[in-house]
């Protein structure tokens, strides 16, 4: 027995010593990383909110790090590819994602059609920014804020519209959303793009537009938009004077255009840690923050858990919204 037990005390002593070692190749990993350049893929065109930030991101990350962060734009596919290749990719590090909120709506409106599994596929590692949407309006349109909206489209019952960049895109399901809270019916006017869709509002032909601030500030201020609400839970800095939806009466109807950085499911734990902690310094500085809130853009970060938190939840909301809508993806 004392020969049996000294043994199995042996074995055990062997395997703790094992599990000890076990980590250390993932940790001096991520002490060296990275050693060679990362690419950060981008499922839109260049130029747009998404590039803008992986570009930012990227810049920072470069001078940091010492090593070449590097934007790849896989602008197809509404940007299924680009989330197909990171999913598929090695999970070392370095292929990394732009996540939007178009990637959240994506999950939403079709995901049994989408080459991966948008929570299961991948690791968050920080959210960077988010900015409220903006319900705009044609300046002649007799209704100054969300309330007088409201009260304007319940007796107009079925005559005022909305555009939107195309069936089941975000600004199409913020409007929805803002009928299903708001218990009323606008009608959806869908475009291909955001930027028809801005310019008929402008030329009075549709009604009302939801866009993120980044793109609807500058024709407010031109006053060539009205704007009516924002979707978030406080004034934003850029429209001060505008409403929030929960001062309309509509509390639930918030949403966020979003972008933050995820990676393949198994990149190593350590990795993702250190990409967060100097991400978290970019988004700190005031350079980053300031920049951000000109554009009525709010810096965020967190954790990896806050993101994929939010994420989440992004997703369950607008998969409400189309099952409320019975909206139909072709």
């Amino acid at each position: 027995m004392r020969i049996a037990s000294a043994a199995a005390l042996a074995l055990c002593a062997s395997l703790l010593a094992q599990n000890a070692h076990a980590g250390e190749p993932a940790a001096a990993s991520a002490q060296a990383y990275p050693i060679k350049p990362v690419r950060v893929i981008v499922g839109l065109a260049p130029g747009g909110g998404a590039d803008i930030m992986a570009r930012e991101a990227a810049q920072r990350l470069t001078e940091n790090l010492g090593r070449s962060f590097i934007v790849d734009n896989r602008p197809a596919a509404g940007g299924a590819i680009a989330g197909e290749v990171t999913a598929r990719a090695t999970p070392d590090g370095y292929t990394l994602l732009l996540v939007s909120a178009s990637m959240g709506v994506s999950a939403a409106t079709h995901a049994e059609k989408l080459p991966y599994d948008a929570v299961k596929d991948f690791a968050p590692i920080v959210l960077m920014a988010t900015s409220p949407v903006v319900l705009v309006a044609h300046p002649g349109l007799p209704a100054k804020n969300g309330k007088e909206l409201i009260a304007l489209a319940k007796s107009r019952l079925g005559k005022l519209t909305f555009a939107s960049s195309g069936v089941g895109g975000s600004t199409h399901l913020v409007g929805e959303l803002f009928n299903m809270v708001a218990g009323i019916n606008i009608l959806h006017v869908p475009y291909k793009g955001s930027g028809p869709a801005m310019t008929d509002v402008m030329a009075g032909n549709v009604d009302l537009l939801f866009a993120g601030a980044i793109s609807v500030v500058p024709p407010i201020k031109q006053q060539r938009l009205k704007a009516l609400a924002v979707t978030s839970h406080k004034r934003i800095p850029a429209l001060p004077e505008v409403p929030t939806v929960s001062e309309s009466g509509l509390v639930g109807a918030e949403s966020y255009s979003y972008w933050g950085l995820m990676a393949p499911a198994a990149t190593p734990r350590p990795i993702i840690t250190k990409l967060n902690h100097e991400l978290n310094r970019v988004i700190q500085t005031p350079q980053f923050r300031e920049r951000l809130a000109a554009d009525g853009t709010d810096a965020e970060g967190g954790t990896p858990e806050r993101f994929g938190e939010f994420f989440r939840d992004a997703i369950a909301k607008w998969q409400r919204v189309v099952k409320h809508a019975k909206i139909r993806v072709e």
